[in-house]
């Protein structure tokens, strides 16, 4: 079975990368222009930081009342 490095949760997908200097685990949702990001210095939660990242985007546009933007195909 082949490893992936993309995440995927509710439609959305991330890549995440890793950044020596600051020893941080980062990304964002990949496809849309809004900017949803998440990080963790620990890889073994980063995957419950892109959950999160995306349940407090679709609450926000729920909050004010916007389409929140899907992934482009």
């Amino acid at each position: 079975m082949k490893a992936s490095s993309v995440l995927h949760y509710k439609g959305y997908s991330a890549k995440p990368e890793y950044s020596a200097a600051d020893r941080l685990f980062y990304g964002k949702i990949l496809g849309i222009d809004d900017l949803v990001d998440f990080s963790s210095e620990n890889a073994r939660v980063l995957e419950g930081a892109f959950h999160s990242a995306v349940d407090d985007y679709l609450a926000f546009c729920e909050e004010i009342g916007k389409n929140p933007q899907r992934e482009y195909h």
